[in-house]
């Protein structure tokens, strides 16, 4: 359903989990539609406000001419939230990943549009030479055609550092709705809030944590910058998330919790950063901390097919698996943390995602 930018914002500014939505294949390494339908189900009926589809956790080899997934994942993704399209009478949203110099990004944004997506979620992992104003300038062409929501992807899996002063030039196009700030590295993280303070558009471009390693932390804090006109107050207000992509209902469900802490001004209970602590631990073994996130897609694929969603954790490259070790991990922080996990609720639904 067609949305303008300001309604794009309001639902943004609710404070979403937004799975960054990962890759149903079969064996063969094809496209498996049955099992790619049922992961956007699942985390539509686990409370999601979108979903992010065509972006690092989807595999950005399905962008590969040999492979060509990027159409048909984004149509079936579509396609499911059509099913739903609201959630308590809040829009679902749609979020393309976007990626490649201008020329792909033009057409990957028209294409998202075109199938009724509400923002692209926009990396710049393939402008790492250029400077800032070729940056600011490409991003201001992919604005022309679809809302943008920033992405500051960590170097470590294909991202670049951006400073402040390309961040305060990106929240001062018209068209961004939102950023979602993933460099994990705390002074990169503010360096993205200041500049969203400073140009005065705190109300207009919503918040959104990448930083799988803080999530509960970002969540919680206020952020506070003096200005002439008197104090700027921002909140991280919600994320777009590869860790959301498994134990999402209890995600959606530590998010209400942390909206209503916040929202009550009361100060945060032990337990919530206790919480923050046991959420980093599980990304750590799910993403291959040890190992320089090698395993990340591997991992989460390796929690869907334990909850039967997936049937394997088929990688697109072949050589793409978990990392040695990775597998012990995985079950350590199942062990440590079952309070985390949902897979009773995906055992009571799993045959009607899988229609």
């Amino acid at each position: 359903m067609p949305m303008t930018i300001t309604e794009v914002h309001a639902v943004l500014k609710r404070g979403l989990v937004i799975p960054a939505h990962p890759l149903a294949l079969t064996a063969a390494r094809r496209l498996d539609e049955r099992r790619q339908r049922a992961l956007s189900r699942y985390y539509l009926a686990a409370g999601s406000g979108g979903l992010a589809i065509g972006v690092h956790t989807t595999q950005f080899a399905i962008r590969d001419p040999k492979i060509g997934l990027y159409r048909p994942v984004l149509e079936l993704g579509m396609e499911v939230i059509r099913e739903q399209p609201t959630r308590d009478g809040v829009p679902v949203l749609g979020i393309a990943g976007v990626c490649g110099r201008t020329e792909q990004a033009v057409s990957e944004a028209r294409l998202a549009a075109e199938f009724g997506y509400h923002a692209g979620l926009l990396s710049l992992g393939a402008m790492a030479a250029e400077g800032d104003d070729a940056l600011i300038a490409h991003c201001q062409t992919i604005a022309e055609v679809i809302p943008l929501v920033g992405f500051y992807l960590q170097p470590s899996v294909g991202g670049r550092v951006l400073g402040f002063d390309f961040w305060r030039r990106f929240a001062d196009i018209d068209n961004v709705v939102a950023i979602k700030i993933a460099p994990f590295n705390r002074y990169q993280t503010l360096d993205v809030v200041r500049a969203v303070a400073e140009t005065g558009r705190a109300r207009e471009i919503a918040l959104y944590t990448g930083n799988d390693d803080n999530i509960v932390v970002d969540l919680l804090t206020r952020y506070r910058f003096a200005d002439e006109a008197g104090p700027v107050e921002l909140r991280i207000v919600g994320g777009l998330l590869g860790h959301w992509s498994v134990w999402t209902q209890r995600a959606v469900e530590l998010v209400g919790e942390i909206h209503r802490v916040v929202e009550s001004g009361d100060a945060v209970p032990p337990a919530l950063l206790t919480r923050a602590v046991e959420v980093t631990d599980s990304n750590a073994a799910f993403f291959d901390l040890a190992h320089g996130f090698a395993g990340c897609i591997a991992g989460l694929h390796e929690v869907l097919r334990r909850q039967g969603l997936l049937a394997g954790r088929w990688c697109l490259d072949p050589d793409e698996d978990l990392s040695p070790g990775q597998m012990a991990e995985i079950d350590r922080v199942y062990r440590a943390y079952p309070h985390l996990a949902d897979d009773a609720f995906i055992a009571a639904h799993l045959d009607e995602w899988l229609r």
